[in-house]
């Protein structure tokens, strides 16, 4: 009975001893409580879904020659999308993984980023095991970590965002000054007839002769009479007085002569050091710098006058260059054209288009709110001035609001080939970028696009879809569109938010849906009930989004939420 027992003992510790040897040859499998997923539910972050995994190696559950690969892989539907893999080993195991200890375990960190598709709104986060032991597979099945995505970041929409328009340049009244000069010679105010001869003074009547005639132009005369600041204050006083004088009298007969009724405004300058001292300022003086600090240093004339004559080898060369332009009379006339009013653009719009310059042209699509109008516009616009960008980009604008943005993209190619560094063709350009998820693309064209009309929104809707919510808040600023709304949303400013889009001009399915999930967020179901039958309303697919998005999961067992996304 001893040897048998012996027998029986021996043959029960070799079962053991195989037993244990043959569980080792496993990997046990790990459950839900081993891993923290962050953030559970998975959210989106622009159109894209981060996730971190925090996990823990028990003690003793490494085999010391296994390797472990752990893939999060993200099940929705019929279809499954994996994420980045991440790979450890054993104590045992040579290579580049990371080491987990048996004796003590170990923790770990996954993170991926997968991009985002609507139908993942109903999905479920696994984990996937592939694990081995000397080569040998240790198979251990996957194990769900998470539940579902919240996409409401995914609500910002490029397509909404307004396009830049170029602006035209457009005056009503131009305003233009023609000026001509009469010299005189030094401590005289007689008029010479070689002064009166020259062309720019002849220009000058001639000038003033078309405004008086043009009955869209406005007119006004100016006479400013210098002495220059050499000789006594005294006598430069009535020496400019008089040269005044002279030249108004002059004029005046002058306008006379042709039927010219207009008044003439005149004044003197007895010395004129504002007139000297852009003259020094803008010589090519030896010390034209001990000059200026002359004039800083001497308010008083006659201090000045006297220490700059002081400098005898510089006022020798002031007389010769400086102060013969200083005696003299300046006639100014001041002219305003007045340009067309908006009713005779939009008549010659439509009887003449070509009387028309472009900026009157572009002008004129700003007087219409009918958009096959402004089209005609830009159109005609691209085909008679076709070397001015804004036609072509703002033909673009155009064709994307109307969603053809296939049309859009040549427009505002065209517009870039014509003036490369036009800004509203390059924030145009971002926005087809954005659309393109370059976002890279779409960074270096707003760089390049300071100073374009709307650019607050193309900044606001690329700081969305990069997850930099405060900074989209900031760039949107008081803009009441449903992009503003959803960024004043995901910082959880909903009265901001709720006031933002409760303000939008027209109001579509995504407005109401906004609004339905602030309600939601702060609890007011009645809000809930009633955005959500409004967004339905405008747009019937938003009835299966509501039912499957984690923003009104709490809503699944009541009656009047389920009968409304039915």
């Amino acid at each position: 009975m001893n040897r048998k027992s012996n027998l029986l003992s021996l043959l029960l510790a070799v079962m053991v001893v195989l037993f244990a040897t043959s569980c080792s040859s496993k990997l046990k499998p790990l459950s839900q409580s081993n891993f923290n997923v962050t953030p559970s539910p998975l959210e989106t972050v622009g159109n894209q879904i981060p996730v971190t995994i925090n996990g823990t190696f028990p003690e003793k559950w490494f085999h010391k020659s296994a390797t472990l690969t752990i893939t999060p892989v993200l099940k929705y539907g019929d279809s499954e999308l994996a994420g980045t893999p991440f790979s450890y080993q054993g104590e045992k195991i040579s290579g580049n993984r990371v080491t987990i200890s048996n004796s003590k375990g170990g923790n770990f960190t996954i993170t991926t980023t997968f991009p985002y598709k609507p139908e993942m709104l109903s999905s479920e986060l696994y984990l996937r095991f592939d694990g081995r032991i000397k080569n040998k597979q240790s198979k251990l099945p996957d194990l769900k970590v998470a539940d579902g995505v919240i996409a409401t970041s995914a609500l910002a929409d490029v397509k909404t965002s307004t396009p830049s328009v170029a602006p035209d340049g457009f005056q009503r009244i131009i305003k233009e000054a023609q000026e001509a000069s009469i010299m005189f010679v030094i401590e005289q105010a007689k008029l010479r007839q070689s002064e009166l001869d020259k062309k720019d003074l002849s220009d000058w009547k001639t000038r003033v002769e078309q405004a008086f005639n043009d009955p869209k132009q406005n007119l006004n005369l100016e006479v400013s009479a210098y002495a220059s600041p050499d000789g006594g204050l005294s006598l430069n006083e009535k020496l400019a007085a008089q040269r005044e004088k002279n030249t108004s009298s002059y004029l005046t007969k002058e306008l006379k002569s042709k039927k010219i009724d207009t008044e003439i405004y005149a004044r003197y300058t007895a010395e004129d050091w504002d007139g000297f001292r852009q003259l020094v300022s803008a010589s090519n003086l030896q010390d034209k710098d001990l000059i200026l600090r002359v004039l800083e240093m001497y308010p008083d004339s006659e201090t000045r006058e006297k220490e700059i004559k002081n400098i005898s080898y510089v006022f020798e060369d002031l007389a010769e260059t400086i102060l013969p332009q200083l005696r003299r009379s300046r006639i100014i006339a001041n002219i305003e054209i007045v340009g067309k009013s908006d009713e005779e653009i939009m008549a010659a719009w439509n009887s003449n288009p070509k009387e028309l310059s472009v900026e009157e042209l572009l002008y004129a699509s700003t007087l219409t709110t009918d958009d096959k109008v402004k089209e005609r516009i830009y159109q005609f616009v691209t085909a008679n001035f076709s070397n001015d960008y804004r036609g072509w980009n703002n033909i673009g604008t155009m064709f994307y609001k109307q969603g053809d943005f296939a049309k859009a993209k040549q427009s505002f190619e065209r517009a870039a080939q014509v003036n490369p560094s036009a800004p509203e063709a390059n924030m145009n350009k971002a926005l087809l970028a954005i659309m393109d998820n370059d976002l890279q693309k779409a960074n270096e064209l707003l760089g390049r696009s300071a100073g374009a009309a709307s650019l607050d929104q193309a900044m606001g809707v690329l700081s969305l879809l990069q997850g930099n919510y405060n900074q989209a808040v900031g760039s949107y600023g008081n803009n009441q569109t449903n992009n503003a709304g959803l960024a004043q949303l995901l910082v959880r400013d909903y009265n901001k938010a709720k006031q933002t889009l409760e303000a939008v001009e027209n109001p579509d399915a995504t407005t109401a849906y906004l609004l339905a999930i602030i309600a939601s967020r702060t609890n007011n179901f009645n809000d809930v009930a009633g955005n959500l039958r409004t967004a339905i309303g405008r747009d019937r697919s938003f009835a299966v989004k509501a039912a499957n998005d984690l923003e009104f999961a709490k809503y699944r067992t009541n009656q009047e939420f389920m009968s409304i996304v039915k």
